[in-house]
């Protein structure tokens, strides 16, 4: 998840705080046949991607917004999954924030095939739609892009209520990123 990664997963798996584009399209994700987590922070990425790929594989890591430097630090940290999802993402230096996924990273040569999906829109000063592009050229051939517009904005525009959030797109989404993880 975006922001502070802090969810709400209470003990019978109840999540408090289900704004996020990923987290409330979660179960969109589980009728499409995936087998879906979705943790709460403080996770061991490298972990979680062993007990997935035990349940059922090919891995793909998603992350939207600040959650998109949680993954590159677990991709940083040994964290492997098959296939990487980077939504509204703190991507580049462009993007508006000094701590990005290429910061983290430092190399391409640690992300597996890669997706990025941004809003055409997103008025997020953190991932600015300027980000993407020098993520692009820095990423390895063959990342995927998927620009998305439309939607709304209704919330401040680094939350889930705006076109950072894709905000009346969750379908167009789920869709996208569900073809790129098969």
């Amino acid at each position: 998840a975006g922001g502070d990664g802090r969810i709400g997963v209470g003990e019978d798996g109840a999540i408090a705080r289900q704004g996020n584009q990923l987290v409330r399209t979660r179960l969109d994700y589980a009728s499409k046949g995936f087998a879906v987590l979705v943790p709460d922070l403080g996770y061991d990425l490298a972990a979680l991607v062993d007990v997935m790929r035990a349940i059922k594989g090919p891995v793909t890591v998603a992350g939207t917004s600040r959650g998109t430097l949680r993954a590159a630090t677990g991709l940083k940290k040994g964290a492997k999954p098959d296939r990487l999802v980077l939504t509204s993402g703190f991507l580049s230096p462009e993007s508006g924030h000094a701590e990005t996924v290429m910061a983290i990273l430092e190399t391409p040569d640690l992300l597996p095939k890669t997706l990025i999906v941004h809003h055409k829109n997103d008025g997020c000063r953190y991932t600015l739609p300027a980000g993407v592009s020098g993520f692009m050229d820095w990423a390895p051939k063959g990342t995927k892009l998927v620009w998305m517009s439309g939607g709304e904005e209704v919330g401040p525009p680094c939350e889930a209520q705006s076109f950072h959030g894709f905000l009346g797109l969750d379908q167009k989404v789920v869709d996208v990123v569900a073809a790129f993880a098969r």
